[in-house]
């Protein structure tokens, strides 16, 4: 282990090596790790949380997956492209490369979030992983973070097929399938800052509501709807 990850708990300086990467500044690193839970009991040793890192991995990400994509399906269609990387960015896909890496050993949880089982919660995960992409573009730069993004998503750039988590269009289907016409969402409250917001959202057909699912974004919490549907449609 470097002198540089010396002042990391071992957690932390093992996920340096599954990151594929060593900090300057493992100050960066710990912020990345930090729930605002943590944060909001231990200020003094956590003047920050995970939420600015986050915003800025996602943007890292989003960039550097749109361009694997590009470079490994140079005969797919905008549509085809649009599907895999929002297959591969999605909460469910980003907390199952949090989970490869082990990320939630390292994660810095208040008690209640300990309690609740938050180092296995996707949405804790996913949050993380975009951070710890922010800490590394802060720390390194631009090509540290691209280097980085690779590395974890060429293993699953193949696994899966365009749209395999695309619920709503799958729920489009059934409902038109059994004479339902199109489902429709419904936006039904934001929480949270500008920057993090968590949106809720119902689906319903024929003016009933069916579900209501939760997310990042409304076009997150409309899958969750749609998945959440479907299975009580299959049930």
């Amino acid at each position: 282990m470097s002198d540089r990850a010396q002042g990391l708990e071992p957690d932390a300086a093992e996920l340096c090596v599954s990151l594929g990467y060593e900090f300057s500044d493992p100050k960066l690193l710990l912020d990345a790790l930090t729930h605002r839970s943590f944060k909001n009991e231990h200020p003094a040793i956590a003047p920050n949380d995970n939420e600015r890192l986050e915003f800025l991995g996602d943007a890292v990400i989003g960039l550097v997956v749109a361009s694997m994509l590009g470079d490994r399906f140079p005969d797919a269609d905008e549509g085809e492209l649009t599907r895999r990387r929002a297959d591969l960015v999605s909460e469910a896909g980003l907390a199952s490369i949090a989970q490869r890496i082990n990320l939630g050993a390292a994660l810095r949880l208040g008690r209640g979030e300990e309690r609740s089982g938050g180092r296995r919660k996707p949405r804790l995960l996913a949050s993380a992983l975009e951070a710890c992409v922010g800490a590394i573009y802060r720390d390194g730069g631009i090509e540290a973070a691209h280097d980085a993004v690779e590395r974890l998503f060429e293993p699953v750039l193949d696994d899966n097929d365009p749209g395999h988590r695309d619920f709503k269009s799958r729920a489009q289907e059934w409902a038109q399938a059994n004479n339902h016409g199109t489902p429709a969402y419904r936006l039904l409250a934001t929480h949270g800052p500008d920057h993090r917001r968590w949106f809720v959202v119902a689906i319903d057909v024929d003016g009933q509501e069916q579900a209501i699912g939760e997310g990042r974004s409304k076009t997150e919490a409309e899958q969750a709807a749609a998945e959440l549907a479907l299975k009580r449609w299959s049930s």
